[in-house]
């Protein structure tokens, strides 16, 4: 039997960064605690969320790696920004392909 990390069940509301509206579209596709994003990824479920045709910016993305890391999205290094941005383009084009 292995131990779940309280983290791994906090409610997305306690998250950094993420509001209600976030939080309802994140349940919409399927993310409901920590845990889940953590299982998922930011992009991969920024990618969810584009797909279901909900129209969001590239600071979702941002805000969803930033509540991984407990830090505000705008504090993230341009670096990373970058990486995300450019993995969840290569995801998107291999999906449209």
């Amino acid at each position: 039997m292995t131990a779940t990390s309280p983290k791994q069940n906090q409610d997305l509301l306690e998250l950094r960064n993420l509001g209600m509206a976030s939080v309802n579209i994140l349940r919409a596709v399927g993310i409901n605690t920590y845990g889940d994003l953590a299982q998922v990824g930011a992009v991969a479920t920024y990618q969810r969320i584009k797909a279901r045709g909900i129209h969001v910016s590239k600071v979702m993305l941002y805000a969803l790696q930033g509540a991984l890391m407990d830090v505000h999205w705008n504090d993230l290094s341009p670096a990373l920004k970058a990486q995300l941005v450019a993995e969840a383009e290569n995801t998107q084009a291999a999906a449209e392909a």
